[in-house]
């Protein structure tokens, strides 16, 4: 639905009259000079109409079209074609892209190993490449990439154990079905379900609900193929501290070829949805945290328009009527009619010749307008639903976009600090305080926290919570121009969010979300930052043990976790 908007949105600020633009045209066409009147200015042109003729037949008779081109539906021209053995690989945004020659998919461990081994050996890289759907692009690199998508397996089910042990290639959906027969299903599921279950763990992906872990807690065992010792398995009981280390290890340790993950019983899961407020969340927050196995906020900027979404087993339900005020499309077409005033009212203004009006801003004029339109959708979108937990828990993101999520901690289940909250009310003054054009929604999601030591959820403490807050800006164009706007007004939203709230708040972005900045500058307070939170020195020394050669970096990594001294190996 955000994403339909906002494409008429771009399609109406287009095509809005501007009759400023045609003021240099009348100049030019008034200043034009008189018509040629001597003989050598008419042989001068006589003589570029013939150069021009003569190129063209040139370049006719240099590329003959086929025989057959006369009967061929004319396609525009956008890009040269790319050499056939060059792969382009984009993330799901096509925010970050590489051409690269070298794209392997090995169909084994034993291919994996052979594939690493001959990549250390020649200090090569080859970076696990998972899905490639992390906004930031983090297993990109044109030098190499290893994907595991033949390596898709279900290697073994232990129904008595609720475990199951995979290769991780295998996509989420896919495991899904798979444990479906067995009556099992994973502890808790992202947005999507598209991701390598190796991607989805080594990043520390994470849904929703105060008691429930990033899903990198979910990993109870793996086997890690790494450059320079080959296969090792790692468990609680084998090598532990590597363990923890290498479960949100950003692909950096090695290849995760097999994993073992703690499942639960398959259930299904009532959604209630409704539109609330500040003041009204802020009564009833703590409570919610403590009652609802999985809650959400979704914020929209420039209202008081707070959606809640719950999702709980039926048990704790009074078997509530599972309907919605609207249809679906009755309430996507009531905000649709609801946008098309407003884009009305506001061409009828832009054509009069009131002052007040080219005052407006674009914040002001259309994202204030498509985010109440918005808040409508969700109040005639309220009511329940009921299904099974995977079907429940995953969303639409909403199409390509820019985004950021930080991660902060925010107490403890039993007494939560409600920093969460503090953090979203500043985050909406700076907003409007800075005219940001922020569309909705704002999603505030909670989880327990995370041994793993690389997790930005990562915590000591047993029953600490944290809280995921992530902004956007979609890009429902493919026009090179307008997403180079709204690239630039992103990034100035996320600076200004970094510098106005991350250091106050111990907010660390989400590792598949981190965006490594161009400027040295900021690059060193980055740097400096993440030591403050995460055990970098540890990491890069079992980098180093592990993957001497760096053959499974890349620049992002390189960047983040810059080794500050030199590791000598003995040869």
């Amino acid at each position: 639905m955000r994403h339909l908007l906002l494409s008429r949105l771009l399609r109406g600020r287009s095509s809005l009259p501007n009759h400023h633009h045609h003021l240099p045209l009348l100049r030019a066409l008034s200043s034009a000079p008189s018509p040629i009147s001597s003989d050598a200015e008419l042989r001068k042109y006589a003589g570029y109409a013939l150069l021009l003729l003569g190129c063209g037949a040139a370049t006719y008779y240099s590329f003959p079209f086929p025989a057959d081109a006369l009967h061929k539906k004319a396609v525009p021209f956008k890009y040269a074609p790319l050499p056939e053995d060059l792969h382009a690989v984009s993330n799901w945004s096509g925010t970050h892209e590489v051409h690269t020659r070298v794209l392997l998919q090995p169909d084994s461990v034993e291919a994996l190993e052979d594939a690493l081994a001959a990549a250390h050996k020649e200090r090569r890289r080859l970076r696990p490449l998972g899905s490639g759907l992390s906004p930031n692009g983090l297993a990109l690199t044109r030098a190499g990439m290893v994907n595991l998508a033949l390596m898709d397996q279900v290697l073994d089910v232990d129904v008595k154990k609720k475990t199951v042990t995979v290769q991780a290639g295998i996509r989420v959906a896919e495991l899904v079905d798979a444990l479906r027969e067995h009556g099992l299903t994973l502890q808790n599921f992202a947005s999507i379900r598209e991701q390598q279950v190796g991607g989805f763990t080594q990043v520390g992906a994470h849904g929703t609900g105060a008691r429930l872990p990033p899903v990198d807690e979910q990993v109870i065992s793996m086997k890690l193929v790494t450059p320079a010792k080959g296969t090792i398995e790692l468990s609680r009981e084998k090598d532990p501290e590597l363990f923890y280390l290498a479960r949100c290890g950003l692909g950096g340790l090695g290849v995760v070829a097999e994993v073992t993950l703690q499942c639960v019983e398959r259930h299904q899961l009532v959604e209630h949805t409704f539109v609330s407020n500040a003041d009204e969340v802020k009564k009833n927050h703590k409570k919610w945290l403590s009652e609802n196995k999985h809650i959400k906020y979704l914020w929209i900027p420039y209202t008081d328009a707070v959606v809640v979404v719950k999702c709980n087993p039926p048990s704790k339900w009074r078997t509530p009527k599972l309907t919605s005020k609207y249809g679906k499309d009755d309430a996507l077409q009531h905000v649709c009619d609801l946008y098309r005033e407003s884009l009305k009212k506001y061409r009828t203004e832009a054509e009069s010749n009131d002052p007040e009006i080219d005052t407006l801003s674009f914040t002001e004029d259309h994202v204030v307008r498509i985010n109440k339109a918005e808040a409508e959708y969700w109040k005639k979108s309220e009511g329940y639903r009921m299904g099974w937990s995977d079907e429940i828990l995953g969303f639409d993101c909403g199409g390509q976009q820019w985004v950021s999520e930080n991660c902060f901690p925010t107490g403890t289940l039993g007494n939560p600090s409600m920093k969460d909250l503090d953090f979203i009310e500043n985050l909406l003054q700076l907003i409007e305080k800075e005219d940001i054009p922020a569309p909705a929604p704002i999603e505030q999601r909670w989880t327990a926290r995370s041994k793993s030591p690389m997790s930005p959820a990562s915590s000591s403490e047993e029953d600490a919570i944290f809280s995921w807050v992530g902004i956007i800006m979609y890009l429902p164009t493919s026009d090179a121009r307008q997403r180079k706007e709204i690239t630039e007004e992103f990034f100035n939203y996320r600076s200004l969010t970094q510098t106005s709230l991350w250091d106050d708040y111990s907010a660390y972005e989400h590792w598949a979300k981190i965006e490594v900045p161009k400027d040295k500058d900021e690059l060193a307070e980055l740097q400096a930052r993440l030591r403050k939170r995460f055990p970098v020195d540890a990491y890069n020394k079992a980098r180093m043990e592990l993957d001497p050669n760096k053959v499974l970096s890349n620049a992002k990594l390189e960047k983040l976790f810059p080794v500050l001294e030199p590791v000598h190996q003995a040869k």
